[in-house]
């Protein structure tokens, strides 16, 4: 359809066949070393995939995580995904990535209310600060997580910082995408889940993420929702949608710095 190339993200990144199979290699591996400090598969809900992940730091945990990830709302699984945990667990934090039923099993609403759902279990089980950080359909999903209508307020209000990595803030251009046959989204449904679209948070540190060499539909996409929210965009040199994420491993990264507000 009309848009199917500027959301076409594999297409155009080198040896994009070979990151789904590395990045499932480096989570079993990193979760291995974690030994009993991973738990897998935690229930928060009914179905098989309402479920996530829990990395314990060493010592007492300064605080928690809370990782999304993103595959347009139709891919992946927390488990893909669990060595972007690194940089949170080396500076004493916890790390929980949550899962979700997939499209079209569900609708992209039903999985926001998943996600709150998970967060508010995650919550129960934790105490301190909550950062939350997704990418790219996760990054949609993070940024949900602060509509007043979506969370209980004291599961809201020990939210300090997200971070939202090539977010699909607006979802309406997906409507004139084939994609949109397995995210069967309606008008309606697209204007209620964009963030451009929502009054911006106070009281958060929200930063927006993107790599400068992605998509220009991901870099507008990240400059709107920086726009209308007031919220600072950076722009990675070198980076692409798939390895923007990398960033999350290391301790000493900016990206990593703004999660868990560091100055």
């Amino acid at each position: 359809m009309q848009l199917d190339d500027a959301y076409a993200n594999a297409a155009y990144i080198e040896g994009a066949e070979d990151y789904p199979p590395r990045w499932q290699k480096a989570a079993a591996a990193f979760r291995k070393k974690l030994g009993f400090r991973a738990q897998k598969n935690i229930s928060y809900g009914p179905t098989d995939r309402e479920v996530y992940d829990f990395f314990e730091p060493e010592g007492v945990s300064r605080g928690t995580v809370v990782f999304v990830h993103g595959g347009y709302w139709k891919a992946f699984a927390p488990s893909d995904w669990s060595h972007l945990a690194a940089g949170a667990l080396s500076r004493g934090y916890a790390v929980a990535m949550i899962g979700y039923d997939l499209c079209p099993n569900v609708r992209i609403s039903q999985i926001t209310t998943q996600v709150a759902k998970g967060l508010a279990d995650v919550a129960k089980r934790t105490q301190g600060g909550i950062s939350l950080v997704g990418h790219s359909a996760g990054g949609q999903l993070v940024a949900r997580m602060t509509d007043p209508l979506i969370l209980p307020g004291d599961v809201r209000e020990r939210i300090a910082n997200i971070v939202s990595i090539s977010p699909v803030a607006d979802l309406t251009p997906l409507l004139q995408t084939s994609m949109n046959e397995i995210l069967q989204l309606d008008e309606a449904e697209a204007a209620a889940e964009s963030p451009v679209n929502m009054t911006p948070p106070h009281g958060v540190n929200v930063t927006i993420w993107v790599g400068a060499d992605e998509r220009p539909a991901f870099i507008e996409q990240a400059e709107q929702l920086s726009r209308v929210w007031g919220a600072k965009m950076t722009a990675v040199e070198g980076r692409h949608h798939f390895d923007i994420i990398d960033l999350l491993e290391d301790p000493d990264s900016d990206m990593m710095k703004a999660l868990l507000g560091i100055k």
